[in-house]
């Protein structure tokens, strides 16, 4: 889609979208031109992120792997799924479990489109996608597109894969992981990552505060205390809290410094 239709379309080509941002760095082609500049500066800033951002979706897959084939989860929640690219939740998690049923969920009308013209499954298992916003989670909880698709007496995958963090404010992520925790049952896992400013040298550290501060980042980092408290009541899974890239890495994968990585990550185990 171009951005005249997008723009017909009301979709806001003139307003940099995380999706759409994110996309672009993982070297996609569904982005916009106020997208890539705002990548091209928080880049300038920042020269690691994008190697942050593809060790990010690398988890995705190494985490949805484990789920499917060594914890025996079959429904996954992917809320703030981004635009569909090469190994979607589903795609990996039917790879090893095809009866696997997957509801993808974002606020982005472009991922709308993308996502229900791409979003295939495999015929054992099902995919569905509903437009919907993190910061009502009644709302997707609610939602009969979900309902119809996963089953919450059953475990389920939550997956809050680089969302979590444009929930502005201290705290502001912690009573909707809760809430939806609350509604799945014993067995369901949390899988979250979530951008940090943790390694960052104090300088690094005040620029970013300043460029939230001034509108032009949208990311709202959290130290590790905060993130951790995300998994307050879960079983943490091994290696417990660590960075993208050191969470269960390929075997003889090279591990960057943390300070080029910047995101934290955990997958945790309702009791």
């Amino acid at each position: 889609m171009d951005e005249v239709s997008a723009a017909a379309a009301g979709l806001a080509p003139e307003v940099a979208h995380p999706a759409r941002r994110y996309d672009y760095w993982l070297g996609g082609a569904d982005n916009f031109a106020a997208d890539r500049a705002s990548g091209d500066e928080l880049e300038r800033l920042f020269p690691k992120v994008r190697l942050g951002a593809l060790a990010n979706r690398a988890l995705l897959g190494r985490a949805t792997r484990f789920l499917a084939a060594e914890a025996g989860i079959r429904q996954f929640l992917d809320i703030g799924t981004g635009l569909p690219t090469a190994g979607n939740t589903h795609a990996v998690a039917q790879r090893w479990a095809p009866d696997s049923r997957v509801v993808y969920v974002d606020n982005d009308p472009l991922v709308t489109v993308h996502a229900r013209a791409l979003l295939d499954s495999a015929p054992e298992g099902r995919t569905a996608y509903l437009e919907a916003d993190l910061n009502d989670p009644e709302s997707i909880l609610a939602d009969p597109v979900l309902n119809a698709t996963l089953d919450l007496g059953q475990p389920v995958g939550l997956m809050l894969i680089a969302v979590l963090h444009f929930l502005h404010g201290d705290g502001a992520a912690e009573g909707i992981v809760r809430r939806l925790l609350t509604a799945l049952p014993p067995g369901s896992y949390l899988v979250a990552t979530h951008a940090t400013s943790d390694f960052g040298t104090p300088e690094q550290q005040a620029l970013y505060r300043q460029l939230v501060e001034q509108g032009k980042s949208d990311v709202w980092t959290r130290g590790r205390d905060e993130f951790t408290g995300l998994f307050d009541g879960l079983e943490l899974v091994d290696p417990g809290v660590v960075p993208a890239s050191e969470w269960r890495p390929e075997p003889g994968a090279e591990i960057p410094p943390r300070s080029d990585i910047n995101i934290w990550t955990a997958v945790g185990r309702k009791p």
